[in-house]
This record gives structure tokens, C-alpha cells and sequence, in this order.
């Protein structure tokens, strides 16, 4: 039922959001022909959330769907202290389809019983999170601290799992994590100091060796010269110097998806459960293009 190449084209030549909405019922989607841009959010967050749960269903290690399920328990902990910051109701960008409820997060949240309600690791990196909001009132921040817990307990999480793959993923998406940063950082004039208090730990490539190389006269191209990301690093580059960022990010993200079209390949183990899990997750952020 996944949305094949035709199917996509198809819904870019309709004539209309309705009908092109329509296409999507044939692959398992309610239909969303009537809904507004908050109602398709909420109604691909619950097809992520089901599709997710079926698998916990088939698969004896749970474990492989929680690596991808973490993105959206640390995703709704930002949408929370954002909304809040910022004085406005974000409760319609929440996923359901993290390991921890929404309801037992917001619950969590907004008692700040945290210690209580959440699992430990997500539990102090709110707590540090929301500190660090409240002393400087900087979001950015906030956000180097949960992704840097999102990534180590991603890591953490796969260790414990015998399945390589998984973890050379988790060491692939590290490694475009940090790029991006790199070139953000690079874009806006920050200093090194503040790009390596933003890089992760845990990738292929060494923080303290690219967080040095971005400022040196040859740059931090040549760090690249041997990894998947050599392409992504180019565009990166002139995204750096103000450039756009739209095919830096797509060569970013193509990475992962070659990455994964190896584990077609395989017909046992974790990696078509990955591959799976990762095509679902293109799939809908495809949907959400298209449709927005």
C-alpha cells in the first residue's frame, strides 16, 4: 500500500488538494480532502502511530520501532517549551507517535513532575532544557541539549540490540546532524566555541576534528573526502556562505535514503523492518509536502 513513484506523480498532476488527497486512500490513508493544514498534521501523526504499533505487534524486539519512536517524544518536549515561551497553543503540533502519551507528557509538563512521569533520560533534559530557556531565554539552546539526550539514548538504545545496522545508521544520522550544524553555524557567524558546544558525539567523524577544520582556510570539505556525506558537504559549502539550503538538506536526507535501499538486499533481520520504518517516514513527509 506505500506510496509508489506513480502514485506521487499522479497526486502532483491532480487537478486539485481534494482530489490529490483522495489518491492517498488507496494507500491505507483516511481521507483528508476536507481537512485543513492542523487536521492532515494530526491525521499523519496518528498514521505514523498505528503503522508504528502494528509493527511492535509483529517483531520480537520492540526496541527497533523505540530508536525511531524517541524522535517524537524529544520533537513534542521542544513544541511544549516553544509554545510556552512563546505564549501560543502548540498542542496540534504533538505526535502521538512517541514512546511516552502525549497525555502523560503534557501531564508531565505542565506539573513539572517530570522525574516522576517520564523515563529518566527524557526527564532530565526537559528539566535542563527548561532551565536553560528560563537563565538566557534562548531556545537554541534548549534545543542542543535535547537533541544531543535524543542522540545519545538513540545510540544507547541501539547498542543494547544486536542489529549492526541499526547502529551504523545511528552513527550516519549523528554524522548529518552534525553537518547541518556546521553549516548553520557557519551561516549565522557563530563562533567555534559555540558550534562545538552544538555537535554530537558518536558519529563517524570526530567533533573536535570538524569542529576545528570549519574555521581553518581549507574548511571542513576535506573532512568529508571519504564519507557518504562528500556530495552534502559540497552543497554545504555555498549554504554556508548564504547560498540556499534547499538541495544541501535533500542531499542530506538522500544519504539516509541510499543507506537504506541496502537493506532491500536482505531478507532476515532487522534490516527490513529498518528499511521499512524509514521508507514510512519519506512516505509521509512526502504526503505532507504534496499536500501542503
Amino acid at each position: 500500500k506505500m506510496l509508489t513513484l506513480d502514485r506521487i506523480n499522479r497526486m502532483l498532476e491532480a487537478p486539485s488538494f481534494e482530489e490529490a488527497a483522495k489518491l492517498l486512500m488507496d494507500c491505507g490513508y483516511v481521507d483528508m480532502s476536507g481537512m485543513k493544514a492542523a487536521e492532515i498534521e494530526k491525521a499523519l501523526s496518528v498514521h505514523r502511530k498505528e503503522a508504528f504499533e502494528d509493527i511492535r505487534e509483529l517483531i520480537p524486539e520492540k526496541e527497533i520501532v523505540d530508536v525511531f519512536s524517541l524522535k517524537y517524544d524529544y520533537h513534542n518536549v521542544k513544541v511544549l517549551l516553544k509554545a510556552e515561551s512563546a505564549g501560543v497553543d502548540g498542542k496540534y503540533l504533538l505526535s502521538g507517535s512517541g514512546t511516552v502519551s502525549v497525555e502523560i507528557l503534557t501531564e508531565a509538563y505542565y506539573s513539572q513532575d517530570e522525574a516522576s512521569l517520564l523515563p529518566s533520560r527524557l526527564a532530565k533534559a526537559l528539566d535542563e532544557a527548561r532551565s536553560v530557556i528560563k537563565r538566557t531565554e534562548n531556545p537554541q539552546l534548549a534545543d542542543f541539549i535535547l537533541d544531543r539526550a535524543y542522540f545519545d539514548e538513540m545510540r544507547e538504545l541501539a547498542g543494547k540490540l544486536y542489529a549492526p545496522f541499526l547502529s551504523e545508521y545511528v552513527r550516519l544520522a549523528i554524522d548529518g546532524a552534525n553537518l547541518r550544524t556546521v553549516v548553520r553555524t557557519l551561516r549565522i557567524g557563530r563562533g567555534e566555541s559555540f558550534l562545538r558546544s552544538a555537535l554530537i558525539s558518536g558519529g563517524n567523524i570526530d567533533v573536535g576534528t570538524l569542529a576545528e577544520s570549519a574555521y581553518t582556510e581549507s574548511g571542513f570539505l576535506p573532512i568529508y573526502d571519504s564519507s557518504e556525506f562528500r556530495a552534502a558537504a559540497e552543497l554545504g559549502v555555498e549554504a554556508a556562505k548564504g547560498g540556499k539550503l534547499t538541495y544541501f538538506e535533500k542531499e542530506c536526507d538522500s544519504v539516509q535514503t541510499r543507506f537504506f535501499v541496502s537493506a532491500a538486499k536482505i531478507s532476515f533481520g532487522a534490516p527490513p523492518v529498518i528499511a521499512y520504518i524509514a521508507a514510512l517516514e519519506n512516505e509521509i513527509t512526502a504526503v505532507r509536502m504534496i499536500l501542503t
